[in-house]
């Protein structure tokens, strides 16, 4: 019997270094495919690095990129703009580097996505100019009409040896902020699924008569277990104790939020001067904008996590919209509930505070929520100034101040 499994595993084992080479064959046959069609020379495997040149060298070609989950269409362009290749490479690190690690130097774009940030770092490390390109910004991509992977590739493409401006690049955090908001994320995730259960049951119960009462969401499975009717007890049993562990895995991810912040960012302490900003959103802001002097004014922060309105003015209609919601959603929704704390019956007397109560107290449809999106967005020009001057947070600076001018003008 030992002798026959050992067979079977020597078996297996040969079919998968079988399956590997014929993979690695096929892999280098349309790499050499692709730089026929090209015009290179497929043996002399020239690397990127090499041929980068010195400063001020013009890119070889001219690649647009659309990234898909599973396979990426690309289309290259020469220096004239016409087509010499297009391919279809699949989106993994193996292939990638297969295919452009024999390519001269050249100037590639791509859309921002899921891959985009793991991918530019990449194609970079071989020698390319990469630029990453914000769709959401290009009207040439996002409102065509015949819009499709090769379109958009192509588009990508002539946009990128036209001008470069025009695909409103972005810049991606460095990989170890990446993987540090990994933790973060993860959290919010589980933040997530335990807010569904809990509104799930509490609907479940409300259908048979019943009402679970109001409560914490860290005291919602010690304080509505009794409240739940008998005749839904068991089915809902399960529920109650995925949100017990639910709240247990987040608290223990708060605890590493908590060590991540104080040992390895300590300048989250500066962040986290005002009332309502814990670890948790201070670390986020830190991660997300990573580094401050990106920033040329503390006021474009604002804009830059999606928290200012919308705009279509024209002539003399100025409609009044709702905020753009773009960049980091889930730093918005921390900045969200930390201004929602300081509005609120446990928030400390501050500038920011009155401020909201002030704009909350004209009335009007919606003035509580515009408050809190006003705050928000206060809060994290306030955040982003004191992490770049190193200042110590006064809360009723703003007060001080209009107090100590109304005395001068008393006293002159």
């Amino acid at each position: 019997m030992k002798n026959s499994t050992k067979s079977v595993q020597k078996t297996k084992s040969s079919k998968t270094e079988i399956q590997k080479r014929n993979e690695g064959a096929l892999l280098r046959g349309r790499v050499h495919r692709l730089l026929a069609q090209m015009g290179l020379n497929a043996g002399t495997r020239e690397l990127a690095v090499a041929m980068a040149g010195p400063e001020g060298m013009k890119p070889r070609f001219f690649v647009g990129m659309d990234l898909g989950d599973k396979k990426s269409r690309v289309c290259f362009l020469d220096g004239a703009g016409s087509i010499v290749a297009e391919a279809e490479v699949a989106t993994t690190q193996a292939e990638m580097k297969e295919h452009f690690a024999v390519i001269p130097y050249s100037r590639i774009s791509l859309e921002v996505g899921t891959h985009s940030g793991w991918l530019s770092g990449l194609l970079k490390e071989l020698g390319h100019e990469v630029i990453v390109a914000n769709p959401r910004k290009m009207e040439s991509i996002h409102k065509n009409r015949r819009k499709n992977d090769r379109v958009d590739a192509r588009t990508l493409g002539r946009l990128a040896r036209a001008d470069v401006a025009l695909l409103y690049p972005i810049v991606h955090r460095n990989a170890e902020a990446r993987q540090d908001l990994v933790l973060l994320r993860a959290r919010d995730a589980l933040v997530s699924v335990r807010t569904n259960l809990i509104n799930s049951m509490r609907g479940l119960v409300k259908s048979v008569g019943g009402r679970l009462p109001q409560c914490s969401t860290e005291a919602f499975p010690k304080r509505v277990a009794d409240s739940i009717p008998a005749e839904v007890r068991d089915a809902l049993k399960p529920m109650l104790e995925q949100i017990q562990s639910l709240t247990e895995k987040i608290g223990g991810y708060d605890k590493r939020v908590s060590e991540m912040a104080q040992k390895k960012y300590p300048e989250t302490a500066l962040l986290s001067q005002p009332n309502g900003v814990g670890d948790l959103t201070a670390l986020a802001f830190r991660l997300t904008l990573e580094n401050p002097e990106r920033f040329g004014k503390s006021r474009d922060v604002g804009p830059y996590l999606g928290l200012v309105p919308r705009q279509y003015d024209s002539g003399e209609s100025s409609p009044q919209l709702r905020i753009t919601k773009t960049g980091d959603m889930m730093l918005r929704r921390l900045l969200v509930g930390s201004a929602h704390y300081m509005l609120g019956p446990f928030g400390k007397d501050s500038d920011l505070r009155r401020y909201g109560l002030k704009m909350a107290s004209r009335g009007g449809k919606n003035a509580k929520k515009r408050a809190v999106v006003a705050v928000a967005r206060k809060l994290g020009v306030l955040m982003h100034r004191l992490w770049r001057n190193g200042e110590v947070y006064e809360p009723l600076y703003n007060a001080q101040f209009a107090q100590e001018s109304v005395e001068a003008v008393v006293n002159a």
